[in-house]
């Protein structure tokens, strides 16, 4: 490679969207079911609902021969939850109706957003992230400035927002995070989800006064069911919307499998080889799954922390230890599981970090006195959450 090569050579990124990290399985749905499609989708539904869900144990083969991918291929499973919760979000945006999907903090909304996103229309990118100081602009439309000074409103000077970028050409528009929006400006949706236009008074008397929606055109949102800061939906919001809601992953083995899954892409990120041992992880799984049902698998009542324990936060804790063992090492990453679950607990209310403590006292107390190995060094490790 030259200097000069090296010099405009695009830097790395830490993560890719769904339409690139999965390109090729893409491309292979789009070539291997030839069945009709919704105005405007990539896929038809049924492969949307397989590029999300997984094909199983079944390699799909392609009809004819293609140049450029293999002749078969197994679609991996992307998002860990009902196969009907993803059906039903399928036909919801085959409807061209909008989709709220809802559930508890850390439970893959986003994730889901971001990969029927891709499915449907190639790109996940036309993206409002709802706060509360997210303008009426970011659903409707701005303006260049400078342009606008110079031309007047034109529709050169007009900054499309990316839900009126969605619009224009007939794709998803994702809103995360929409409770966290004023409830004037989540009103700035009602119009276009009913109407399916955007009116631009200051070019009033031109073509362009008037952006209608392309065939194809609907909205995914998420929203949070525990959280603070939040503003409630309007009614008339609501009835614009189907709401899904996405719970917390039910088998502990499938849960166990997509912590280790997404921790070993995290260390391998930083540079790192995942060195966890599989004991390690599902002592972490199932504290995180006793204390996010407030009971515990044996049956034992375990006193709720206020923080959503989520697979999430699973993950995160997961990686730190994989990263911690691959770049200090000296100890057993088990050592290190206390003081992370303490940073979790604290994040919202001091008080729970006597809820854990009595959780220590009670299942991880009673585990370590039938005689498990591991869940006795965690007792020993008490003293760590002081």
């Amino acid at each position: 490679m030259t200097p000069t090569d090296t010099a405009t050579a695009l830097p790395a990124r830490q993560t890719l969207p769904a339409e690139e990290r999965h390109a090729t399985e893409l491309d292979f749905l789009a070539a291997h079911d030839e069945g009709p499609r919704p105005p405007g989708w990539r896929l038809t539904p049924r492969s949307v609902v397989t590029f999300v869900c997984g094909s199983g144990d079944e390699a799909l083969k392609l009809p004819k021969p293609h140049e450029t991918l293999p002749d078969k291929l197994v679609i991996a499973p992307k998002f860990v939850g009902e196969r009907a919760l993803v059906e039903r979000c399928v036909v919801t945006l085959a409807g061209e109706r909008g989709l709220l999907l809802v559930g508890e903090p850390g439970t893959a909304k986003s994730m889901l957003s971001e990969l029927l996103s891709a499915a449907v229309c190639g790109t996940s990118a036309l993206t409002v992230q709802g706060t509360a100081g997210t303008t009426e602009d970011a659903f409707r439309y701005g303006w260049n400035y400078a342009l606008l000074l110079a031309q007047g409103p034109t529709p050169q000077a007009l900054v499309d927002s990316p839900v009126l970028g969605a619009m224009r050409s007939g794709r998803v528009a994702r809103v995360e995070e929409i409770t966290r929006c004023l409830p004037e400006v989540q009103d700035a949706l009602v119009s276009i989800l009913s109407d399916r236009r955007v009116s631009v008074p200051e070019l009033s008397g031109t073509d362009d006064a008037q952006v209608a929606a392309a065939p194809g055109f609907t909205v995914i949102a998420t929203a949070n069911l525990r959280d603070r800061g939040v503003s409630e939906m309007s009614a008339a919001l609501k009835r614009r919307f189907n709401f899904e809601t996405v719970h917390p992953i039910a088998d502990v083995d499938a849960e166990t499998a997509l912590v280790r899954r997404q921790a070993e892409a995290a260390v391998r990120r930083a540079g790192a080889a995942f060195g966890v041992d599989d004991a390690v992880l599902d002592v972490l799984v199932t504290v995180f799954r006793d204390l996010r049902a407030g009971r515990s698998a044996e049956g034992w009542d375990v006193e709720r922390p206020g923080t959503v324990m989520s697979t999430a936060e699973a993950v995160s804790v997961a990686a730190s230890l994989g990263v911690a063992t691959a770049y200090l090492p000296g100890g057993d990453a088990l050592d290190l599981v206390p003081g992370h679950l303490l940073g979790v607990v604290r994040k919202d209310d001091p008080a729970d970090h006597a809820r854990l403590l009595g959780y220590w006292d009670g299942p991880v107390r009673r585990r370590a006195e039938d005689g498990s190995a591991t869940w006795r060094r965690l007792w020993d490790l008490r003293e760590n959450l002081r």
